[in-house]
């Protein structure tokens, strides 16, 4: 992450004399997003490209949503294409200013750099009213990019399995999590708890869960972790936060509730054999939900369920940003129009959000059956960061929360190492880190 950071970093500067005034010149043309109405747009004529990091569904669903949406706009040609290995490739590609109309933006780019590559479009405080996460990718009062709808962490089941093992209510602490993992060991021949292990980055899901999901806060992860003393720590209160969430995956690893080798878990394979009753849980965001019905024997045996975190009674649902469209502000006018009409009739008005099992972006838009275990849990955002990029520039640092360094939670469970003596040291390296960026640390 840091590599990337300072090829963005270091090029970016050399870019802006070609691509600032430019973007800012064009974009002050252009209706804000919240504001457009498509409808005025029909006489358009424009080919503009996206480029997408879904290569398995390319020239299927998304070339079908182009397509759907020519028919309405005769005029405008949209181009779809793949990229593999997207966040490192696309952001070489942005410095050079070869890629296209709308891409989704890497989280590689710093929010202080957005303008350099992206028109904004609309003031937050007018977006924040109506679309999700507008603080995603938001520099200052402007926003830059708005998400492919939205996720919520939460856990992947099999009901069926679950139902088998004789659990009647879905937990809602950690320690009823991990009883019912064991009655699912005791009571069925499905694996518990099924790591992903090996892949690597399915451990990575598990550092989303952090703030809302685990401490019912919707400043915690944004604004109050990168100042807080020690967060991996236990609180004095209760089971929750950062400590609770790992301890939901360290304690299943020690009991034997899990795959019996770890290095040999495939996640391809995973998402079949859940629905086939192979493995009972998979603790995954919400994106996994269709892709594991898709391949499921019975797709209604596959449930989605809250993270069992309870934090002073309450248990919150995270609505959490997917990867935003942003636009090239080096694209022509005619372009950024045609491009902020694709966008906005994709999010607002294709199939694409119950196609993908998303969080629809609009606010007032219902959210998917696939939650509905949901039902009745408070609905909360992250805050604006108060401090752009502090967030990530004390986790970066400290490379606490990597996916190689989650892995180390199943290591050290498997070695029978304490799971303090665990935490302790992520605290040592965030503590170390606040120190080096120079933060004032709370207690």
């Amino acid at each position: 992450m840091k590599l990337k950071k300072s090829i963005v970093t270091g090029l970016a500067a050399a870019a802006v004399s070609m691509v600032v005034f430019g973007g800012n010149a064009l974009a002050a043309e252009l209706p804000a997003f919240n504001e457009l109405n498509i409808d005025d747009y029909a006489d358009l004529t424009a080919d503009i490209k996206i480029l997408t990091d879904r290569t398995d569904i390319v020239d299927t669903v998304y070339a079908g949503y182009a397509e759907q949406f020519t028919e309405r706009f005769p005029n405008i040609h949209v181009t779809y294409e793949a990229v593999t290995d997207y966040a490192e490739a696309v952001t070489l590609r942005l410095t050079n200013g070869d890629w296209g109309d709308i891409c989704f933006i890497p989280d590689t780019v710093e929010k202080t750099e957005l303008s350099t590559y992206f028109v904004p479009l609309g003031d937050y405080d007018a977006m924040d009213e109506i679309y999700y996460n507008m603080n995603a990718q938001t520099d200052g009062d402007k926003v830059y990019g708005i998400p492919n709808g939205g996720n919520t962490p939460g856990i992947l089941i099999n009901k069926n399995v679950w139902a088998d093992a004789g659990i009647t209510e879905y937990p809602t602490t950690p320690d009823e999590f991990i009883e019912d993992l064991q009655k699912i060991k005791d009571n069925t021949d499905a694996i518990p708890l099924y790591t992903n292990f090996a892949d690597g980055w399915p451990l990575g899901q598990w550092t989303g869960y952090i703030g809302i999901p685990s401490n019912a806060d919707p400043n915690y992860a944004e604004n109050v972790m990168p100042h807080k003393q020690n967060p991996f720590a236990k609180p004095d209160d209760g089971m929750y936060g950062p400590y609770a969430l790992f301890y939901m995956l360290y304690e299943p690893v020690a009991r034997g509730l899990v795959e019996e080798d770890p290095a040999s878990t495939d996640w391809e394979s995973s998402k079949a054999r859940i629905g086939s009753g192979e493995i009972a849980t998979m603790v995954l965001q919400s994106w996994a939900i269709n892709q594991c019905k898709d391949l499921a024997e019975d797709p209604d045996a596959i449930d989605y369920i809250p993270m069992p975190i309870t934090v002073n009674g309450v248990q919150a649902l995270l609505v959490n940003s997917n990867y935003c469209y942003g636009i090239n502000c080096n694209a022509s006018e005619d372009n950024q129009l045609a491009s902020m009409v694709y966008v906005k009739w994709l999010i607002e008005e294709s199939p694409i959000m119950a196609d993908e099992g998303n969080i629809p972006e609009r606010k007032d838009q219902e959210v998917p059956d696939s939650l509905a275990n949901f039902d009745g849990l408070e609905m909360m955002t992250n805050a604006k960061e108060e401090e752009p990029g502090l967030k990530n520039e004390v986790a970066n640092e400290s490379e606490v929360l990597t996916d190689a360094n989650v892995a180390k939670v199943v290591e050290g469970a498997l070695s029978g190492k304490p799971f303090d003596d665990i935490m302790n040291e992520w605290n040592e390296r965030w503590t170390e880190a606040q120190d080096y960026v120079g933060v004032e640390v709370t207690e």
